[in-house]
């Protein structure tokens, strides 16, 4: 017998005739043949390309080679059981948002309770009605075309955010090393998961509405002008404004926007002072401020540690940056600075293994 099966179907409904991607796929997981060809069946005239598979083993297989949109399972699979099937496939952050449709012919609320509870979006008790499963299928996958619209837009953001970062030659792998440092003076504060996603993408995004600034102030190798100033300070709200929409991104909105505020209150775009500056602001302006230092820019050769540490160390005399904040990042900067000369540290292993992660 054939393990998997791949049943091709006609794709000329009006719903997908704009469609660039092709057919949603729906993968079909049952031991049983008898229960796959019922499926099929009730199906037949609708627009999806279907996959199936006999076990759970099989489909996790699949699922890394082929985009699958929606999976329908029974509850009692042979070896791994569609409840756990069903926990690895919403614990996999590239597979947690494929609806998963889990049916099952023993009776009992019982059973939906173990459903639901593994992370299935539907749960239904055979016999199946045919307009009934082709109604939650709609309705799931019209779901999922709304994820994925939101991811894609997102992903959109961060291309554009780096495609700011290489309109300069000097600013190279800028955002991965501030991403970096400032997850990793995140962890050392204790920060939530949420607050280290957050500040990672952040290191991504901060400079986005930097896209907003003519090259000829971006790039200008003097002094800029107090009009020049003007339209430069511009980029931290143009950036929020850019961000906004995407609801997915709010908490990085005040690192956007206020990452260019001081703890003395002559930062911008607000003149917050001291606590009222968002801390993960704070947080990724003491990253971006070392890794200025330390690089090559158009109007400054790169400092070495100890320069920008005592460069940071004046500026928080000046009252400019959190004290508290920056004696803490000079005290693990070192551990987080790349160095091929030698192995990996724990912590970078950990950032290394948070940014394959978060980026997914």
């Amino acid at each position: 017998m054939q393990d998997q099966i791949v049943t091709g179907v006609e794709t000329s409904t009006a719903e997908w005739e704009d469609s660039t991607t092709g057919p949603p796929a729906i993968l079909i997981i049952d031991d049983n043949e008898i229960n796959r060809r019922l499926i099929r069946a009730m199906l037949k005239t609708t627009p999806y390309r279907l996959v199936e598979c006999q076990r759970a083993e099989q489909a996790l297989d699949i699922l890394l080679s082929d985009k699958i949109d929606l999976v329908i399972l029974d509850l009692m699979l042979p070896e791994l059981g569609g409840p756990e099937f069903c926990r690895r496939l919403k614990s996999d952050r590239t597979t947690r948002f494929i609806p998963v449709l889990m049916m099952t012919s023993v009776q009992g609320f019982e059973n939906e309770v173990v459903g639901i509870s593994s992370g299935a979006d539907e749960f239904l008790t055979k016999p199946l009605h045919p307009a009934v499963l082709r109604a939650r299928i709609r309705s799931m996958l019209r779901n999922k075309a709304l994820i994925d619209s939101l991811e894609e837009a997102e992903s959109i953001l961060f291309a554009l955010a780096q495609a700011v970062e290489q309109r300069d030659e000097h600013t190279g792998r800028h955002c991965q090393r501030l991403a970096t440092y400032s997850v990793a003076l995140g962890e050392a504060l204790g920060l939530t998961r949420n607050e280290l996603r957050a500040l990672y993408r952040g290191g991504f995004l901060h400079d986005i509405g930097k896209i907003a600034i003519p090259d000829a102030i971006l790039f200008k190798r003097g002094a800029l002008t107090e009009d020049e100033w003007v339209v430069m300070r511009r980029h931290t709200v143009k950036g929020e404004e850019i961000c906004r929409p995407m609801k997915t991104l709010a908490p990085v909105l005040p690192i956007i926007r206020s990452h260019h505020e001081r703890w003395d209150g002559s930062g911008y775009p607000d003149g917050l002072m001291g606590e009222d500056v968002p801390l993960l602001a704070r947080v990724l302006q003491v990253a971006d401020i070392y890794d200025a230092l330390t690089t090559v820019r158009s109007y400054k050769a790169a400092l070495s540690h100890e320069e920008a540490a005592a460069t940071m160390i004046r500026e928080v005399e000046r009252g400019w940056r959190d004290p508290e904040l920056v004696s803490l990042f000079l005290d693990i900067v070192a551990d987080v600075r790349t160095d091929e000369a030698r192995e990996l540290t724990p912590m970078q292993v950990s950032l290394e293994n948070m940014r394959r992660q978060l980026m997914q």
